[in-house]
């Protein structure tokens, strides 16, 4: 039976699943396959399934947000998804976040609604220590630039009091803002699977939002590279495991 809103059905998915936000981004992950298929394609959610050096993967678009995130998560999991590693972009929140580096989360700030949904805020978000410790490996081997700590996740860039927000997590080390991490890891937790977050800095800390965006469509851009890495980094962290 297909599932309602990813319309996939368990045949259909791999094991081992990425989890970019634009379903763009799905064509640009088939490029380092060595065959995939298309799946499905609806609304933000767009599914192929092909192979990495003989793993079978799939790729998910989860569009913008916690809310999206978690329905994928869901289903995709009814279908038999069991590793869900996030290849997604972040906004710095420290000074020394260069643009294209990478940021591996052990753990997420749970400023958005969805998980909130499922637990109560005290429950913690966190990654999971095996998949973790590839994503930081594999970057280490390769000489990439990268970060590993606690990210934060919430639900608007364009509140009153954004400014102030980041400031504050600023102080106590945040490393980089996005909108579905903690989703992500908090619904991996409850539900007994492997969840992780690999993510591509695209704005500089207290850098403008809309020029740092803007340099990201731009495959010209560092973040471009950023991107490229996050990918090849997820894909064999699901070789080591």
């Amino acid at each position: 039976m297909k599932q309602p809103h990813i319309l996939c059905q368990k045949e259909e998915i791999a094991p081992n699943i990425l989890l970019p936000g634009d379903p763009a981004r799905v064509i640009r992950v088939a490029g380092f396959l060595d065959e995939y298929r298309e799946i499905s394609w609806n609304r933000e959610f767009r599914t192929i399934t092909g192979t990495y050096k003989g793993m079978p993967v799939t790729v998910t678009s989860t569009g913008i947000g916690g809310a999206s995130a978690a329905i994928a998560v869901e289903e995709l999991i009814q279908c038999g998804g069991k590793n869900f590693i996030r290849i997604g972009s972040a906004g710095a929140v420290q000074k020394n976040i260069a643009l294209g580096d990478l940021i591996i989360a052990e753990g997420a700030l749970r400023e958005d609604g969805a998980s909130r949904m499922y637990v109560d805020e005290g429950y913690p978000a966190v990654a999971d220590p095996a998949l973790t410790l590839a994503l930081s490996h594999l970057c280490k081997i390769k000489e990439y630039p990268f970060h590993q700590g606690i990210v934060r996740s919430h639900d608007s860039f364009y509140i009153d009091e954004e400014d102030a927000i980041m400031e504050k997590w600023h102080r106590k080390g945040i490393l980089g803002s996005d909108m579905e991490t903690a989703a992500l890891l908090t619904v991996a937790k409850l539900r007994g699977v492997r969840g992780a977050s690999i993510l591509n800095n695209v704005v500089l800390y207290q850098g403008d939002l809309r020029q740092g965006i803007a340099e990201y469509v731009d495959e010209e851009k560092v973040t471009a590279e950023g991107e490229k890495r996050e990918i090849e980094v997820a894909l064999e962290a699901f070789c080591r495991i």
